[in-house]
C-alpha cells in the first residue's frame, strides 16, 4: 500500500515548450499582446453590457457569461506561461497544479454550453420571434445560466479526485506551459486507465453533444432564414448570426484539433502540440470580443460611442 500522505509532498516542474527553449522570450511577445488583447476587449465587453440598458437582453447576457469565462480560461494559464518564458522552468505545488486544470477544463466545457445557450437565443428570436420574451424569460435565463454552470462544475470535479488518489513516484517533470489532466496523469506510476476513460469520454462527449445541439439549431435558423420573403430581413437574420458562427468555429476547430492530435496524433511532434496548446487557450478569447464588437451592430456603435466620448474629454 502507498502512503497516502506522502503521494503528493514534492512540486511539480513546468518546463515550457521543449525544443523550443531558446526562443522562449520571443514567443512571448507576441502571446503577452494577444492575452492583453483578450482582458482588455472581454473587460469593455462586460463594461458595455453592464451599464448600458439597451444591451441588456438575453443574448448579451449569454455573451457577458463567454466573456467572463474567457478570462478565466485564459488568466488560468498564461500568466504562469509568460513566467517561464521570461523566467524558465517553474515550480507548481500539487494542490495549485489541481486548481490550474480544473479552471482550464471547466471554463472550456462552460464555453462549450454558454455556446449552446447562445445557439438556442438565436434558435427563439429567429423561428419563434413572437414567443421569444415568454420563452427566454429573466427566470429561464438565470435557470440556464445555474445549469449549465453547475453541469459544467460536476463534470470535471471527478478529474480532480481521479488525480489526488494517483501516486507520483516517478518524475515530477511536466514538459508543458500548463497542467493538464491526462499530461498529469501520464506521470504516475499506477493504472491510468480511468484517468483516460474519464479524461476522454465524459468531457468530450458532453462538449460532442453541446455540437449536435448547435448543429440542430443553426439547421432550423437557416431553414427559417431562407423562407424568409424579404431579402432585407434575410440578411438581417443572417448578419445577427454571422458572429456567433464565427466564434463557434473558432473555437470548436482548434479544440477538437487539439484534443484529437494530443490524443492519436503519434507522429505529431510534442513541440506542436505544446505550442498548438498554447495558442488556442488565448487566440478565441482574444478574437471573441473583436468579432462581435465587429459583427454585432448595437456593440460596434456603443464602442464607437464609448472611445468618441473619452477622446473629446
Amino acid at each position: 500500500m502507498y502512503n497516502l500522505s506522502s503521494y503528493h509532498t514534492e512540486d511539480f516542474t513546468l518546463l515550457g515548450i521543449p525544443g523550443l527553449e531558446q526562443y522562449h522570450a520571443w514567443i512571448s511577445i507576441p502571446f503577452c499582446f494577444i492575452y492583453l488583447v483578450a482582458i482588455v476587449g472581454n473587460s469593455i465587453l462586460l463594461y458595455l453590457i453592464a451599464v448600458e440598458r439597451s444591451l441588456h437582453a438575453p443574448m448579451f447576457f449569454f455573451l457577458s457569461m463567454l466573456a467572463m469565462t474567457d478570462v478565466i480560461l485564459s488568466t488560468t494559464c498564461v500568466p504562469k506561461t509568460l513566467i517561464i518564458f521570461w523566467l524558465g522552468p517553474q515550480k507548481i505545488s500539487f494542490p495549485g497544479c489541481l486548481t490550474q486544470l480544473f479552471f482550464l477544463h471547466c471554463s472550456f466545457v462552460l464555453d462549450s454550453a454558454i455556446l449552446l445557450a447562445m445557439a438556442f437565443d438565436r434558435y427563439v428570436a429567429i423561428c419563434s420571434p413572437l414567443r421569444y420574451t415568454t420563452v427566454l424569460t429573466p427566470k429561464t435565463i438565470i435557470e440556464i445560466a445555474v445549469g449549465i454552470s453547475f453541469r459544467s462544475f460536476s463534470i470535471i470535479l471527478p478529474v480532480v479526485f481521479l488525480l489526488i488518489r494517483l501516486p507520483f513516484c516517478r518524475t515530477h517533470i511536466i514538459p508543458h506551459t500548463y497542467c493538464e489532466h491526462i499530461g498529469v496523469a501520464r506521470l504516475a506510476c499506477a493504472d491510468i486507465s480511468i484517468n483516460i476513460w474519464y479524461g476522454f469520454g465524459v468531457p468530450i462527449m458532453t462538449v460532442i453533444s453541446d455540437v449536435i445541439l448547435i448543429a440542430v439549431s443553426y439547421t432550423l435558423i437557416f431553414c427559417a432564414v431562407f423562407r424568409l420573403p424579404s431579402r432585407d430581413a434575410r440578411q438581417k437574420a443572417l448578419g445577427t448570426c454571422g458572429s456567433h458562427v464565427c466564434v463557434i468555429l473558432m473555437f470548436y476547430t482548434p479544440a477538437f484539433f487539439s484534443i484529437l492530435a494530443h490524443r492519436f496524433g503519434h507522429n505529431v511532434s510534442r513541440t506542436f502540440h505544446i505550442m498548438f496548446a498554447n495558442l488556442y487557450i488565448v487566440i478565441p478569447p482574444a478574437l471573441n470580443p473583436i468579432v462581435y464588437g465587429v459583427k454585432t451592430k448595437q456593440i460596434r456603435h456603443k464602442v464607437i460611442l464609448l472611445f468618441s466620448t473619452k477622446c473629446t474629454e
